[in-house]
């Protein structure tokens, strides 16, 4: 049997990249056929925590495909069945509300869309300052549609950052795999 073909989205949550890449490093072992997408923030912004091209190469080198970025690039993805599962992670405060309203202008949110027309999962790996702010609504609605499912999170700084949310990014590969089973791991709490 073929190995799924995923992809993997990266949003605009620095802070998160290096785990993040790490825990696709881990991914890879298990999936070797993953195709990297990058927001066009993430593909372009050079942070505090590097360089914008040190992530490409890094995303580009663990996949060995180029980074889709642009709207044009993921737009195939639904009509020709691209993906068996698509993983957003980091998933920013900003594309849950995307993904919860139907709002489509960035490559990311597109690439889901696409994706979910196509009733396969999406699994999505929050990152966010108002998670249990503004974005609860976000996630709320996310956590009742079909084929989307979440990595296990929590609160990542309840003394300094007491809304924000953050997955446990070292569950990305056991989410994937009840992802592809139809099923959302548990706890989604942590």
């Amino acid at each position: 049997m073929q190995s799924p073909c995923l992809g993997f989205a990266m949003c605009g949550s620095f802070c998160t990249f290096e785990t993040v890449l790490e825990q696709l490093g881990e991914l890879v072992k298990t999936y070797p056929n993953i195709v990297p997408i990058m927001s066009e923030t993430a593909f372009s912004t050079d942070s505090r925590f590097g360089p914008a091209d040190r992530f490409i190469s890094r995303l580009e080198e663990l996949c060995g495909h180029p980074v889709w970025h642009t709207i044009q690039q993921v737009e195939p993805i639904g009509p020709k069945k691209l993906l068996d599962a698509l993983i957003v992670a980091p998933c920013t405060g900003n594309t849950l509300a995307k993904l919860a309203s139907g709002v489509t202008d960035s490559c990311v949110a597109l690439a889901c869309k696409a994706h979910l027309r196509n009733e396969r999962p999406i699994v999505l790996a929050v990152s966010t300052n108002d998670g249990l702010s503004a974005n609860a609504y976000s996630i709320g609605r996310l956590l009742a549609r079909r084929d989307v499912y979440f990595v296990p999170f929590g609160q990542d700084n309840p003394q300094k950052k007491p809304r924000s949310l953050v997955a446990d990014f070292r569950q990305i590969r056991p989410a994937v795999e009840a992802a592809l089973e139809g099923r959302q791991l548990q706890p989604i709490l942590l």
